[in-house]
């Protein structure tokens, strides 16, 4: 018959590793690659929203909604 204390020894979690900035920065490096470079001010624009919102319909009758919803919806 198998001893479970000895058995399971082997299968417990192991220690907790810590990592350092640098070794953060690798495991980074490693699992994404490399970033593209960062945009400058100079080259952002201002977002425009062009698809309507899909939280409420076009309906811009307030009243509509409060009866759907009921108070304080």
């Amino acid at each position: 018959m198998l001893d479970r204390l000895r058995h399971n020894a082997g299968m417990s979690d192991p220690e907790p590793t810590s990592f350092d900035d640098e070794e953060y920065a690798f495991l980074r490096h490693v699992r994404f690659g490399e970033l593209p470079p960062a945009v400058r001010p100079d080259e952002r624009v201002e977002l425009t929203e062009t698809d309507p919102r899909r939280d409420r319909p076009e309906s811009t009758n307030d009243d509509e909604w409060h009866l759907r919803l009921g108070p304080g919806g």
